[in-house]
């Protein structure tokens, strides 16, 4: 951990963040992440973050509040609504897992607001949050994902079916970028719209679409969304790869809490280490390599017995490279993790790690899944000469497997 830093918050400087009925502490949410944030990453990340808490002088002052909220990866409502079967299996949830929190995509509100009747009934969730920050090509060439928020009365609308549509006590939460580009930014009126509309929470990832994760998240903007903001909370987004991090976004943003993405993958125990930076006791230290085998064993066998099967691991490999991004392991051992079918395998490939090999400061913050941008979005014709036009997207814009 940085010496140099003020790592921790003072105690009592934060306050479990409400979303809905829902107080959270640590203000933390796990940011839904396509093809990541399955059961078993969910579980590993949420244990952590419960041994933090319980490593706090606060775990009893806040007795009553939920420990982070967790949130499944993002289904599309019209691929749920139509019992698409790769989606059903996305959209289950562990069987103790509470709360159920699920992210929800679409751009045609008679879809959303049927999927949000179903989820509520078939799956019982409890959270639902709405995705407007996917800046995947294939998705905003149709008007969709990050580029959506451009055309203010869908937005209003979209949000208005959902919010409608969840039973009082299901909170809404909305995620979304700071606009198209810099000359298109649409954070502010969409967060307006949001909280005019009725959401429990807003969420801004502090980068355009046509940033994608390149650059540095501009916590500016939440600051200023923060105060353009007057009845619900918001959360931040963006950059936070230690606990430091967050504790500097909050002060610097007077956020209600912080979303993270790619800083835990391959760290599900950053939730550990958040909790504790929270309340003001010093963080864990970063694991050994031979803890961090453990760590990436343990996360393997829960991949198995939720699909019931060690062709699983096949999704687990991207997990295994991250657990081991800077480390100096060796080539050999990358390749064999990248091939790896069963786990035994895995387990062999671990008892041959270092078990005492630190991971060098230097290497805490490299990132680890998506890097790529600037680009230039695509976009479809004349997008941008009406923002307040009402536009009906085509279904091509739901056709998605990937988070923003």
């Amino acid at each position: 951990m940085r010496g140099d830093e003020d790592v921790c918050a003072a105690v009592g400087e934060f306050s479990p963040a409400p979303i809905g009925s829902l107080k959270l502490w640590p203000p933390v949410v796990l940011a839904p992440m396509a093809g990541v944030t399955d059961v078993p990453f969910r579980d590993l990340c949420r244990s952590f973050m419960q041994a933090g808490v319980d490593n706090t002088n606060l775990n009893t002052v806040f007795s009553g509040a939920t420990s982070g909220l967790f949130v499944n990866q993002m289904i599309t409502a019209r691929a749920f609504v139509e019992k698409n079967k790769k989606t059903l299996k996305l959209a289950e949830f562990g069987k103790n897992e509470v709360p159920r929190s699920i992210q929800l995509y679409g751009t045609d509100p008679d879809s959303l607001e049927a999927a949000v009747k179903e989820l509520v009934e078939r799956e019982q969730v409890e959270h639902i949050d709405l995705n407007f920050g996917c800046p995947v090509p294939k998705v905003t060439r149709h008007g969709g994902g990050g580029a959506l928020p451009y055309k203010r009365p869908l937005f209003q609308q979209i949000i208005k079916s959902v919010v409608g549509a969840a039973p009082e006590e299901i909170p809404i939460t909305v995620k979304f970028r700071m606009g198209i580009d810099d000359s298109h930014l649409t954070f502010l009126d969409a967060g307006k719209i949001a909280e005019d509309e009725g959401v429990a929470a807003i969420s801004l990832h502090a980068r355009t679409v046509e940033q994608l994760y390149s650059g540095e998240a501009k916590w500016d903007a939440i600051a200023e969304l923060k105060q353009h903001i007057q009845s619900i909370p918001v959360f931040g987004n963006g950059d936070i790869w230690e606990p430091h991090d967050a504790i500097r976004m909050m002060r610097h943003t007077m956020a209600d809490g912080v979303v993270i993405g790619r800083g835990c993958l391959g760290r599900p125990w950053l939730f550990k280490q958040l909790a504790e930076a929270f309340s003001g006791v010093d963080p864990s230290p970063f694991p050994s390599l031979g803890e961090v085998g453990e760590i990436m064993f343990q996360h393997a066998e829960g991949v198995v017995e939720w699909h019931g099967t060690e062709a699983a691991l096949r999704t687990f490999r991207k997990h295994a490279s991250w657990y081991l991004t800077g480390f100096a392991v060796g080539k050999d051992i990358r390749r064999e993790i990248h091939q790896i079918t069963t786990l035994g395998e895995l387990d062999e490939i671990v008892s041959r790690f270092d078990p005492d090999l630190s991971l060098p400061e230097e290497a805490y913050r490299i990132p680890r899944s998506h890097k790529g941008g600037p680009k230039k979005v695509s976009l479809p014709e004349g997008w941008l000469d009406d923002p307040f036009s009402y536009s009906t997207l085509s279904p091509e814009a739901e056709q998605m497997t990937s988070g923003g």
